[in-house]
């Protein structure tokens, strides 16, 4: 068992202004991510300013969009105290908010650009998870995201009980999908759209298996919204595969 001292989520302050773990560790993983995905693009052969000018603008519309979908599935809290809406440093950040709105930002800003989705979409795979891995340490300092009472050997202690350590569970299964796209992306096998997309489908599939332990899940009525959408990210994300090869299929048999 594991009982960690408290962390104080204020890492420090200049003046009357503090700077937050949670922001901190979020900057990592935004930081961390480009930098991958820029090496990729130069492998790629890919124009990095027309990258970074994408990140510019999906970043700050994947927070909110983050954050408009935590406050949404906990509006009879936040009706009540609207001025905590704003107050995204203590946590309350949906990752299935910011994938949702930064998929969104990059099919808008590639049909505009002339730039190929599926392609981008690569590309960033393996950045977005290894920042959801990293991420989810900003859960750990602000002691949310926390599971069940349990009696295993690596519980944590988290408020006045030994419990599920359902951040490090996400966090370990998103370097295991980290790793596991890096060494598939240069299959053969692997079409151009497919390793975005196996990753939603790696990610879904674990998210919905660990959500089953979490004490705080958004929910509808008994229903706990992140495995609801994990099942439509894993429906859709196969539908999509096995559509584009039987199209790409057909087309190639009409080529000869």
């Amino acid at each position: 068992m594991f009982k960690p001292n408290y962390i104080d989520p204020v890492a420090f302050e200049i003046g009357s202004f503090s700077i937050h773990w949670y922001g901190i560790i979020i900057a990592t993983a935004i930081f961390s991510g480009l930098i991958i995905a820029l090496k990729e693009c130069e492998k790629q052969d890919i124009d990095s300013e027309s990258y970074i000018d994408l990140i510019i603008i999906m970043l700050p519309i994947a927070i909110i969009g983050a954050r408009i979908y935590y406050v949404i599935f906990n509006w009879s809290y936040y009706s009540h105290n609207l001025s905590s809406i704003f107050a995204i440093w203590k946590g309350g950040l949906a990752i299935h908010g910011a994938i949702i709105s930064a998929t969104l930002t990059a099919l808008i800003f590639t049909s505009k650009k002339g730039i190929n989705f599926w392609t981008i979409a690569d590309i960033t795979a393996p950045s977005l998870i290894l920042g959801q891995a990293i991420g989810r340490w900003g859960n750990f300092i602000n002691q949310e995201a926390y599971g069940y009472a349990t009696d295993l050997p690596w519980g944590i202690y988290i408020d006045g009980a030994y419990r599920h350590p359902t951040f490090l569970y996400e966090s370990l299964w998103g370097i295991a999908i980290f790793i596991f796209l890096v060494k598939i992306k240069k299959s053969s096998k692997i079409k151009t759209g497919e390793l975005f997309l196996i990753y939603l489908i790696a990610y879904s599939g674990g998210r919905l298996f660990i959500e089953g332990f979490r004490t705080d899940s958004l929910m509808i009525g008994p229903l706990r919204v992140a495995q609801l959408v994990s099942i439509l990210g894993i429906l859709i994300s196969s539908g999509l595969i096995y559509w584009r090869r039987k199209t790409n299929n057909r087309s190639e048999k009409m080529a000869k």
